[in-house]
């Protein structure tokens, strides 16, 4: 039998890409107790205010928010926004610790999918947006959107 991969994202921040320029991203495992798992593949997660850390050497997300399993036993957790330890290559930890201590930089979740059977996070290494570059970054995005709706009304035109 083989394993399904799916990475159609079970949850999603969709306020990084406007908070944070996105320089790079990296794919973390998540260590999970219980029936978190199953919560997670029910969409019973909410990545808005969470964020990454990395304290001796290991990477946790904070205030990630994991609903209790309806159906769950005594191994639920108590806490739904507890600290969860990701699972990261020594390398790219050490390439975490440097970038996320420079100025601006900040580890940001960026979706949660199942790949291969597990749960995984996509991080991401951000660095932050003043009020000016959000303004841009609408304002280049309404600009491609009016292109995009030009051409389209100059396709059925043609036709």
């Amino acid at each position: 039998m083989s394993k399904k991969t799916t990475d159609k994202p079970l949850a999603q921040n969709k306020k990084a890409s406007h908070d944070y320029f996105i320089e790079d991203t990296f794919e973390a495992g998540l260590v999970l107790t219980g029936t978190e798992i199953k919560s997670i593949r029910g969409g019973k997660t909410n990545l808005s205010d969470s964020f990454a850390t990395i304290r001796n050497g290991e990477a946790f997300i904070h205030n990630m928010h994991v609903s209790p399993f309806e159906q769950g036993n005594r191994n639920n957790p108590d806490d739904p926004t507890r600290p969860r330890k990701l699972l990261l290559k020594r390398k790219q930890i050490d390439t975490l610790c440097g970038a996320s201590k420079q100025q601006g930089y900040a580890l940001v979740p960026l979706k949660i999918y199942i790949k291969n059977g597990f749960a995984k996070l996509l991080l991401g290494l951000g660095k932050g947006k003043k009020q000016f570059d959000k303004r841009e970054t609408a304002k280049k995005k309404d600009a491609q959107r009016d292109i995009q709706r030009a051409l389209r009304e100059k396709q059925k035109v043609a036709r």
